[in-house]
This record gives C-alpha cells, sequence and structure tokens, in this order.
C-alpha cells in the first residue's frame, strides 16, 4: 500500500507559477513511477505528465511542455510539479499517482495509488 499526499495548491494570477507536492509513504518509493493528473468541472480526468522510478525519463502532454516540469527526490520519498505561466484552462484538481510499472506509464489504469488531489485555480 502507497499513501500519497498533495500539497501546494492554490490561487494564482494567469502568468504566474505554482509548485505542487506529493509525499508518499508506505511501500518503497523508488519502485513506483509517478505522475500527476488533473481533472477540471465537468471533464474527464486527463494526464499531466509522468516520471520514472529513477527520474531519468519524463513524459508530458503537449498543451504543458516548456510551462510544466516533473522532478523527484527518491531520498525525500517526494515527487513535485513545477507549473510556470499558468493559464486559465490550467485550472483543475490536480492529482498524483502511483506505478508499479516504473516506466512513464500515461494511462490512467496504469496507476494504482492515488492522492486526494489539490486544488489549483488560476484567474485571467
Amino acid at each position: 500500500q502507497v499513501t500519497l499526499v498533495e500539497s501546494g495548491g492554490g490561487l494564482v494570477q494567469a502568468g504566474g507559477s505554482l509548485r505542487l507536492s506529493c509525499a508518499a509513504s508506505g511501500r518503497t518509493f523508488s519502485n513506483y513511477a509517478m505522475a500527476w493528473f488533473r481533472q477540471a468541472p465537468g471533464k474527464e480526468r486527463e494526464f499531466v505528465t509522468s516520471i520514472s522510478w529513477s527520474g531519468g525519463s519524463t513524459a508530458t502532454v503537449d498543451s504543458v511542455k516548456g510551462r510544466f516540469s516533473i522532478s523527484r527526490d527518491n531520498a525525500k520519498n517526494t515527487v513535485y510539479l513545477q507549473m510556470n505561466s499558468l493559464k486559465p484552462e490550467d485550472t483543475a484538481v490536480y492529482y498524483c499517482a502511483a506505478s508499479s510499472s516504473r516506466g512513464t506509464a500515461v494511462r490512467i489504469s496504469q496507476y494504482s495509488y492515488w492522492g486526494q488531489g489539490t486544488q489549483v485555480t488560476v484567474s485571467s
């Protein structure tokens, strides 16, 4: 069992930045690939970005490439999402997830463990 707790969400103006954190506990953190997904009101949950167990590989959806970056610190059992140049369309609940696939998995079905989510609101 892996427990994930996100933090760092909030309200920010367009063009601003936020950094989300996801602290993991339970099984060995470095055994898992990690990802961030998001869900906007009235929309399905969507993939944002993922990172392999070692941190050596990442995958990112085109809509946030060049603005968002994922990183992890296996010594701290934490994964981060740095979000820059935020846009109103980035407004959503952001979820951290863990996958035993260890690679840069992008499908919701590949992730077994999920956090409770943190709200990000970008005002125009």
